[in-house]
C-alpha cells in the first residue's frame, strides 16, 4: 500500500480527497443518518473529527460525486439531486456579548445567502433572516434545505465564568435554533455538533425534535479511529511503532459502543514518531481550565467515577457538574454502562 499525506489539522473533506491524504471512510455513517432520520445532535471533544464529518455531509448533499469515488457512499447516493446547504460555524474567535453574537450570526447568514444567490429582506434580524433564508433556498433550488451547525455551543462555553454573558448568548442561540423546527416543511436534514451537551430545556426547547446520538452505541465510532481503521488505513505508517503501545496511549474513548482512538493524537504520533499526549497539549479548552481553577478541583478523585447518565448529561450555565464537564470535554470516558434499579449508571475511566 503506497504512503499518503497525513491529514493533520485538515477539516476539509475536499482537500483530503483531492490532495491524496489518508481518509478513514465515515460516509457509511452519513448514509445511515440520512436514511434513519432528519434532525440530529452530536457532542464530542475537540479535535475528534466533528468538523470534518460535518464538511463531509455538506459535500454529500451538495452532490460532489467526484470526491466520494471509492467510498461507501458513492454507489448508494442519488447524485442527480443537489440540496441547498446552509452552514453555520461559531468556531472562530470569542464572542463576549449578545450584540457580538448577533453580528456574527448575521455575517454567517449573509455569507450563506450570497453563496446561494439569495438575500434577506430584514438583514438586521438574525432569527427572521435565518427563517427567510431557509424558505427562500427551498423555493429557489427546488429541494429542501440542509442545515449544518458546527461549534453550536462555543459562544456559551467561552463565557462560562461570565454567567450573564453566557446566558444572554444561550438565549440568542436558542432563538436561532428554534427556527429550524419552525421551518420543518423546508428542511431536508439538520445536524448540530459541538463539545458540550446542553440540556434540551435550556438550549433546544424550540428544537426538541433533535435525536441526540452522543451516546448511541451505533454511532460511537462516528468520530475517531477504530482498531480496524488504524490497521487498514494507516498500515504503511505503522512500521517501527509498537502496536500495543499505540493502543495504550491513544485508544479507549468510548460512547457506549465501539471504542476509538483519538485521531489527532494518532496522526501526530505517525508524523513525529514519538509517544506524547498530543491531544492534551493542543486541545484543552480555555473554559475548562477556567472553571476547574475557579472550583479548585482535585482531579485524581475522579479517576474511578460512577455517575448516572442524567448527571453526565446535565449541562447548563451555572448548573454544570465537574464530572459532566470533564466527560464532555474528553478527559473522562465511559468504561461501561450498567442498569441499576431502572437507572443507567456510567462507570468512567
Amino acid at each position: 500500500m503506497p504512503r499518503k499525506r497525513l491529514p493533520i489539522g485538515i477539516q476539509t473533506f475536499r482537500e483530503i480527497r483531492e490532495e491524496n491524504c489518508y481518509y478513514v471512510d465515515k460516509t457509511g455513517f452519513a448514509l445511515r443518518l440520512t436514511e434513519e432520520g432528519k434532525y440530529y445532535f452530536l457532542s464530542r471533544p475537540r479535535r475528534f473529527g466533528k468538523s470534518l464529518f460535518l464538511d463531509t455531509l455538506a459535500e454529500l448533499f451538495s452532490g460532489s460525486e467526484e470526491l466520494f469515488r471509492g467510498l461507501e457512499a458513492h454507489g448508494r447516493w442519488d447524485w442527480s439531486r443537489r440540496f441547498p446547504v446552509i452552514r453555520l460555524s461559531f468556531g472562530g474567535g470569542v464572542l463576549q456579548s449578545r450584540a457580538e453574537l448577533d453580528r456574527r450570526i448575521l455575517a454567517l447568514l449573509r455569507n450563506n445567502a450570497e453563496r446561494l444567490r439569495l438575500s434577506c429582506r430584514d438583514p438586521d434580524d438574525p432569527v427572521g433572516c435565518f427563517a427567510e433564508l431557509i424558505a427562500s433556498a427551498h423555493a429557489a433550488h427546488g429541494e429542501r434545505v440542509v442545515v449544518l451547525v458546527d461549534e453550536y455551543d462555543k459562544p456559551i462555553l467561552d463565557n462560562l465564568t461570565r454567567p450573564d454573558i453566557a446566558r444572554a448568548n444561550r438565549d440568542g442561540l436558542r432563538n436561532l435554533y428554534s427556527v429550524i423546527k419552525d421551518n420543518d416543511a423546508h428542511v431536508r436534514f439538520a445536524y448540530l455538533t459541538g463539545v458540550s451537551k446542553f440540556s434540551k430545556v435550556s438550549l433546544f426547547s424550540g428544537l426538541n425534535n433533535l435525536r441526540d446520538i452522543t451516546v448511541s452505541a451505533e454511532y460511537s465510532a462516528l468520530c475517531g479511529y477504530t482498531e480496524a481503521d488504524l490497521d487498514n488505513t494507516f498500515a504503511p505508517e505503522l512500521t517501527g511503532l509498537d502496536r500495543d503501545q499505540i493502543r495504550t496511549w491513544y485508544n479507549g474513548y468510548n460512547w457506549t459502543g465501539e471504542a476509538v482512538y483519538n485521531p489527532f493524537g494518532v496522526l501526530l504520533l505517525l508524523k513525529e514518531r514519538k509517544f506524547r499526549p498530543w491531544w492534551f497539549e493542543t486541545a484543552t479548552p480555555t473554559f475548562l481550565i477556567d472553571v476547574l481553577t475557579e472550583r479548585e478541583t482535585w482531579l485524581p478523585q475522579l479517576g474511578q467515577l460512577q455517575a448516572d447518565s442524567a448527571l453526565l448529561s446535565a449541562f447548563d450555565v451555572g448548573q454544570i457538574s465537574t464530572e459532566a464537564l470533564l466527560w464532555q470535554t474528553g478527559y473522562l470516558t465511559i468504561g461501561r454502562e450498567e442498569e441499576v434499579f431502572g437507572e443507567y449508571r456510567c462507570m468512567t475511566d
